[in-house]
């Protein structure tokens, strides 16, 4: 599965859930303030832009943003809300595309970078972030924990969600730190439809040392955006590098 071929027309026709799910105004919310404190004055980038979920409410915000984006249907989908000027975008791998000029702030939202799936390429997504950046810019993840505690022997898949509907369940390859995420969606009738994702899961200690390598320092983490404590049982984390300012 390439991701080119996860992120097609069909995927980006159904990305959008306006006002539910993660387009929820108390999931969405929470991560634009967020973001938008942290820009601050200056300009955003995000990686992995999809169809607007963040950038448009962001610039909405009076943030300048611009965007990576691999998948051009995904980049489609954005532009029946806003127009190129308003929220520029270059389609290539976050990992090595450039986008024109410097930014104060560069964010990976909604575990995305588990979509490169080698550490070769997560740590050169990093330095990719550090290349647009301007001194003392910020680079922010949201990622998941892995949950190998929820893992017995032997076994090789947890269910992570139900609801009626709807079962997530990923299943392991705890060799290459790879997971392949599958989900299933159903009604009444005997017919269920499957989608499925590959990913690579990072550790939060190894995502710091990505960051190192990249000249980051991690300057704050979270269990949310709305900036819980981050504790062993935490699920999910926020966590901001920095570019250390020169001098």
């Amino acid at each position: 599965m390439r991701q080119d071929e996860i992120w097609d027309a069909e995927t980006a026709q159904r990305y959008d859930t306006p006002g539910t799910g993660m387009f929820a105004p108390e999931v969405l919310g929470p991560v634009v303030d967020r973001l938008a404190g942290l820009a601050g004055d200056g300009r955003a980038l995000e990686f992995a832009i999809g169809t607007g979920r963040v950038a448009v409410p962001l610039r909405e915000r009076g943030v300048p943003v611009a965007g990576i984006e691999l998948s051009q249907p995904m980049v489609d989908r954005l532009r029946t809300k806003v127009d190129e000027t308003t929220i520029p975008v270059v389609i290539g791998d976050m990992a090595a595309a450039t986008a024109p000029g410097e930014y104060a702030l560069v964010y990976l939202v909604y575990n995305t970078i588990s979509n490169l799936l080698t550490q070769a390429e997560q740590i050169e997504c990093f330095r990719n972030a550090a290349r647009h950046l301007t001194s003392g810019g910020r680079f922010v993840i949201e990622l998941w924990v892995p949950e190998l505690r929820r893992l017995p022997p032997g076994q090789q898949a947890t269910v992570w969600h139900c609801e009626p509907g709807y079962i997530g369940l990923d299943t392991y390859d705890v060799l290459r730190q790879h997971v392949i995420s599958h989900h299933f969606r159903f009604d009444e009738s005997r017919q269920a439809r499957l989608s499925r994702s590959p990913h690579r899961y990072i550790w939060p200690a190894e995502l710091d040392l990505m960051a190192r390598l990249a000249g980051f320092e991690l300057e704050s983490r979270h269990a949310d955006w709305a900036g819980a404590a981050f504790t062993a049982e935490s699920r999910s984390h926020v966590s901001v590098y920095r570019i250390p300012p020169s001098g």
